[in-house]
């Protein structure tokens, strides 16, 4: 099956790329409650800051109808290399394909999200995802 962004990386291949990647972003579009109560990204030793754009409204959860806009407002380019987070992997693809629908030409899904898949009791961040992996982050 084709896909209609860049592409699907896990939390590592995400981490990577910031880290390699001059050019490149980290869009994270959960809501704010999950920023101030879950926690998010820290990307400080690369000297870059976390874009934060909610894909969907807390607390209806309605989508958000200026995303695109907000997303033109950042430094981020139609050649960047924009990678979305969401909790899992669902919004974060949604951006992803709206983005390049929008004509952004590297946009990128961090396809477990920052809490991870469920394990078999219902429980995530303990199959995979950002914060499984050991990667930065910090209470919102």
């Amino acid at each position: 099956m084709e896909l209609d962004y860049a592409g699907d990386l896990d939390s590592q291949q995400t981490w990577d790329l910031l880290k390699k990647e001059k050019d490149s972003f980290l869009v994270d579009c959960r809501s704010n409650a999950e920023w101030s109560f879950v926690g998010v990204p820290d990307l400080e030793s690369l000297q870059k800051n976390v874009i934060f754009v909610e894909w969907q409204t807390y607390p209806r959860m309605e989508k958000n109808e200026r995303f695109l806009e907000e997303i033109s407002q950042t430094e981020i380019k139609k050649n960047s290399k924009v990678i979305f987070l969401c909790r899992s992997g669902a919004r974060s693809r949604s951006a992803a394909e709206l983005l390049t629908l929008h004509g952004y030409k590297h946009c990128f899904n961090c396809c477990n999200g920052f809490e991870g898949n469920h394990n078999q009791n219902g429980h995530r961040g303990t199959v995979n995802g950002w914060q499984f992996s050991k990667l930065p982050w910090k209470q919102g």
